[in-house]
């Protein structure tokens, strides 16, 4: 087995996946999407300097959205942070650049080597070509199969960190995953992370939405 790559990108450090974990959690309940610095801060017990340099990270890798926050009382706006899950209300600018310049580099390859295009059609290619670079940006050699919609990242270069952590990180990487497939728009989604008994091996579950399956 090949050893695994560098761990980089943004996920390269436990205190951004807290963060992400937060701002993804914050996304997916019913109240508000945005998060404070101190509210960051005191969810992480992190210094507020080291969580601004992790955010701003993030937001120059396209992964968080800053704002600042619209007051109808007198105060200063606090400025206000979310995660960017390529939905049309949490869509970095950052984001869609990458998006858009992966697939440039996809057609170009595709003149080159028709056969690499995905069975699927131009959309979930469009979008298998922002994952790739997402995942490879981060450390990964991923191996995608679209006739099984899985993508393999064996050997996981997170492996030697720490069990109990495994579950946060796992879910923080499959909403990037989302995210960059949300941004790029098309028929696929990423389902799961599957789970297995070596920690080193790590492959993503894709499906087709409903309505492209239907």
């Amino acid at each position: 087995m090949a050893n695994a790559g560098p761990v980089c990108g943004p996920i390269s450090t436990f205190s951004r996946v807290q963060l992400l974990h937060l701002l993804f959690e914050a996304s997916a309940a019913n109240e508000r999407p945005e998060r404070t610095i101190g509210e960051l801060c005191e969810a992480t017990g992190l210094h507020p300097n080291t969580v601004r340099e992790h955010l701003q990270r993030l937001i120059e890798g396209g992964y968080v959205i800053q704002a600042t926050e619209h007051r109808t009382t007198r105060g200063r706006p606090r400025t206000l942070y979310s995660a960017a899950t390529g939905a049309a209300h949490a869509s970095s600018p950052i984001a869609r650049d990458k998006v858009s310049a992966a697939a440039r580099r996809g057609d170009l390859l595709r003149r080159v080597l028709p056969a690499s295009a995905s069975a699927l059609g131009r959309d979930a290619t469009y979008q298998l070509d922002a994952l790739i670079e997402h995942l490879e940006e981060s450390g990964f050699e991923p191996v995608v199969d679209d006739e099984q919609l899985t993508v393999d990242l064996s050997p996981c270069p997170h492996a030697a960190g720490r069990a109990e952590d495994r579950p946060m990180l796992c879910t923080v990487h499959l909403g990037l995953m989302q995210g960059v497939l949300t941004e790029a728009g098309g028929p696929l989604a990423a389902e799961a992370v599957r789970t297995s008994a070596l920690p080193a091996d790590c492959t993503v579950q894709l499906r087709l939405t409903e309505m492209t399956a239907a």
